[in-house]
Order: structure tokens, then C-alpha cells, then sequence
């Protein structure tokens, strides 16, 4: 059942994604912001470990998982570094995503070139 969950919850964010693509004038980067947001919000509320608990994967690798990711790290940090924390804990929480999504990337450059349409 945890794999079935984890379908239907990222695939219901995806669904909501592609529904506001279609159907309004946000753009794809406007979009993108709020899922980040909405994830660092509801975090902040205590709803979305709760969701991550239920769903896992469903609800982590969409972007919503990265903002709550990020919001998590500095809530860590502050209490352990205090104010410092607001600075350093995003970006120690997320290094690992950050850096694989670079590494990727850099890997996709190197293998593939580009074309002129």
C-alpha cells in the first residue's frame, strides 16, 4: 500500500500542476514557486510531515517536498546555531539534492549536445 499512496499523492501534485498549466495564466516558474512555498507553509503548519508519513516518496520528490525540505533545515538550525541558522540550514538540509541535481546536469551536458531548432 506504501507504493500505491506514494502514486496517488504524486500523482495528484503533478495532476494539480498540469491543471493550473492548462487552465491558467500561471506560468510554469509561478507555479513552480508556490509549490516550493506551499511545501514550506504547510510544513511550518505540522501538516506536511504528516502527508510525508503517509505518502513518502508521494510527497517528498515533488517540489513541495523540496520547500518543506528547506523550511525543516532552518528550523533545525535555528535552534541549534540560533539566528545563524536562518542562513545556513536550507542549504545544509538540501546540499544533497542540490548537489546531485547539479552533478546530473553537468553529466547531461557532457553526454549530449546541443541543437539549433
Amino acid at each position: 500500500m506504501n507504493y500505491f499512496w506514494a502514486f496517488v499523492i504524486g500523482g495528484l501534485l503533478c495532476a494539480i500542476g498540469q491543471i493550473l498549466i492548462d487552465y491558467t495564466k500561471l506560468t510554469p516558474a509561478r507555479i513552480l514557486v508556490g509549490y516550493v512555498v506551499s511545501g514550506v507553509v504547510l510544513g511550518a503548519l505540522g501538516l506536511y510531515p504528516k502527508l510525508v508519513d503517509f505518502a513518502g516518496a508521494g510527497a517528498t520528490v515533488p517540489l513541495s517536498g523540496f520547500g518543506n525540505l528547506l523550511a525543516k533545515g532552518i528550523r533545525e538550525d535555528i535552534a541549534e546555531y540560533g539566528i545563524l541558522g536562518i542562513f545556513t540550514g536550507g542549504l545544509t538540509s538540501a546540499s544533497a539534492g542540490i548537489t546531485a541535481a547539479m552533478l546530473f546536469g553537468l553529466l547531461a551536458a557532457i553526454c549530449f549536445r546541443a541543437k539549433d531548432k
